[in-house]
Formats: C-alpha cells, structure tokens, sequence
C-alpha cells in the first residue's frame, strides 16, 4: 500500500484502495473485538435490499487488523455538497431518502440500539441524578426494531457514476428507533458546525417520515449522553451541553 493509496483517514483508522478492494486498516491497539463486530455488523446488513460494500475478508496487514471490503467508485454526498452547494437541497433530500429507505429494513440479530444506549449512559461520568433520569427518559421511548446506523453523516454515502447511493460503515449499526438515528444525524450537524443543514435535515426528514419534531427532540439529550461517552475532548464538551434533562416536581 502507497501513500497516494489513501482515501480516508478516520479516529485509529485508515482506508486504502487496492485496485478494486478497499482495506480498513485499524490501528494496533485497537480492539479486535470491536473489528470483528464491525464486520459481523455489515455482513448482517448485507443481507437487506441496501446497497453496501460487501466484506470479503479480514486480515492481519503488518501486524494491524483489516476489514477487506469492495471498493465502491464515486464521491461522497459531503464532497458533492461542498462542491454543487447550489444543489444542496437535491442532495440533502437524497440523504434522507436513503435513511428513511434504510429504516425500512429490519436486521433482527444486531445488537438493540437501547441496551448499547442504557450501557453507555451507564459508563459515562454524569452524575447519578442525571444518568438516573436519562435512563427513564430511554426506558419511555418507544421500542422499535429498525435498521439503525448511528453515524449517518453524508462522508458515509457514496454516489456512483450511476446515481446509485451506498452506505459505508456500519460500525455502529444497531436496530431501535428511527428517531434516535435522526437525532444522532442531527448532532452530527451542529458537531460539525452546520447548524442550517441540522435545521433542514430535520425539518426534512420530519415530513417525509410523518415525525413530529418533538419527538425526535426528546431523543436528542439521550442519544448525546450516550455519544458523549467517547467524543473528542470539545465534541463532548458540545454533547453535555446538550443533556439538561433534570426536572424536579
């Protein structure tokens, strides 16, 4: 693998092409476990209607782990944006097309998006009022059994030359709530500053899946206390702000 092989550079991890193979390189110290849940996780997506890279192997490359996968030729719906912003709303409306199309699907053997959420409200450092409350407030939602992604950012589809859109990583695929993966979407917008793309991601998807605003709101302190967990020093920071969830009677 050549530098100029590099396509992404992502947290303890880095994707090479390899003519028409990807490889997900981790790094050394980073849990086997997590890499092997990871493609357990894509592999149980792959079985659906969506189109995602297929997994093809994993390996040991110079002693690191690799998830070796199909290489999908395009350009993520980020770089679309940032390059046709004149398109914006053609390609956010795509985004929430293919979420909602995703959270059509029902993938019954990955893991429940409340019990990751009650374990990590659980690990976090919030005080015991707090963590208290969130998990009653998580225990109240609604149980749901749709395909989750819980990083659904436009850096993570790709459009073919074709118009066809594909999902990447499933690292954090679980099946719950479709709320709480727009919630997550959400945040993910105000993470990276782009507050009026947040406003019309959610006010899209709303309409389009008949949601009430409110109720994806009323995820929003929970999904941040549960991303907060392992965030960057600011991005937790901006996660907490988030969780002001005690109200006493």
């Amino acid at each position: 693998m050549q530098a100029d092989r590099i396509i992404a550079v992502r947290t303890n991890k880095t994707v090479y092409r390899d003519g028409n193979l990807a490889l997900k390189v981790f790094d050394e110290d980073y849990s086997k476990a997590d890499v092997l849940n990871e493609a357990l996780n894509q592999a149980r997506v792959e079985e659906t209607s969506l189109h995602i890279p297929k997994i093809l192997e994993i390996r040991m490359i110079d002693g690191k782990w690799a998830i070796v996968s199909e290489f999908i030729a395009g350009k993520t719906l980020a770089r679309l944006m940032e390059e046709q912003p004149e398109k914006q709303d053609e390609y956010l409306n795509l985004f929430v097309d293919v979420q909602l199309q995703m959270h059509q699907q029902s993938v019954p053997l990955l893991n429940k998006l409340k019990d990751k959420m009650n374990r990590k409200i659980s690990a976090s450092d919030l005080d015991a009022t707090t963590r208290y409350d969130l998990h009653t407030r998580l225990e109240a939602m609604p149980r749901h059994t749709k395909l989750c992604h819980g990083d659904f950012n436009p850096s993570n589809i790709i459009l073919t030359d074709d118009g066809t859109p594909y999902i990447l990583d499933w690292s954090h695929a679980t099946q719950g709530n479709a709320s709480a993966d727009a919630a997550r979407t959400y945040l993910l917008f105000h993470l990276a500053g782009d507050v009026k793309t947040a406003e019309q991601y959610l006010s899209l998807f709303c309409k389009k899946s008949d949601t009430a605003r409110q109720y994806v709101q009323k995820w929003l302190p929970i999904v941040a206390a549960s991303q907060s967990v392992k965030g960057k020093a600011h991005e937790r920071q901006f996660l907490l702000s988030w969780i002001q969830v005690v109200d006493y009677e």
